[in-house]
């Protein structure tokens, strides 16, 4: 099993706004400027909170987001209206443990998601694109325990307006 964080980030560090906002990020660009799709290809399963599965159900129809994954959404509630997408309400960390080895998990969007998996060492790549945009403020990325994680840059990539850092936990 690989857990990997796939995302886009501003320039200072921001995840979306502080009203949890991506307009900044459609602004922008596009996924079709990446290899989004070679990325997608790779993955068994997406998970990722209610918020940020929120926000993809108004970027328009939803089913054809993540046709081919497995896909998570971690929520108090117990059901979700949309098909294709199940309702999770459990620790991710005991979650992602008792997927199966040969797995490729994506964390989609939120640090409420990635941070704990970051605090138990069981993320092993973080491919993260940056847009050339300054927010100020907003919801941040990392918000894990303080602890060093290292991880070794393996890639870096340009795509129109977009950096792309990839790692791997060294």
């Amino acid at each position: 099993m690989s857990v990997y964080f796939y995302g886009c980030i501003t320039m200072d560090g921001y995840l979306a706004d502080r009203v949890h906002n991506l307009d900044w990020l459609y602004q922008t660009g596009t996924t079709e400027e990446t290899d989004y799709e070679k990325f997608y290809q790779t993955m068994d399963i997406t998970i990722m909170g209610k918020r940020t599965f929120q926000e993809i159900k108004k970027a328009g129809n939803i089913a054809t987001f993540y046709p081919t994954t497995q896909n998570y959404v971690f929520t108090h509630s117990s059901n979700l209206p949309e098909n294709g997408f199940t309702a999770i309400n459990a620790d991710v960390v005991e979650f992602v443990r008792q997927i199966n080895k040969d797995k490729n998990i994506w964390i989609i969007g939120g640090n409420t998601i990635l941070a704990p998996l970051l605090d138990h060492n069981m993320v092993d790549s973080i491919i993260i694109q940056i847009a050339p945009v300054l927010l100020g403020a907003g919801i941040s990325l990392f918000t894990q325990k303080e602890a060093l994680k290292r991880f070794k840059l393996k890639d870096v990539k340009r795509y129109g307006q977009f950096a792309e850092l990839v790692y791997e936990k060294a």
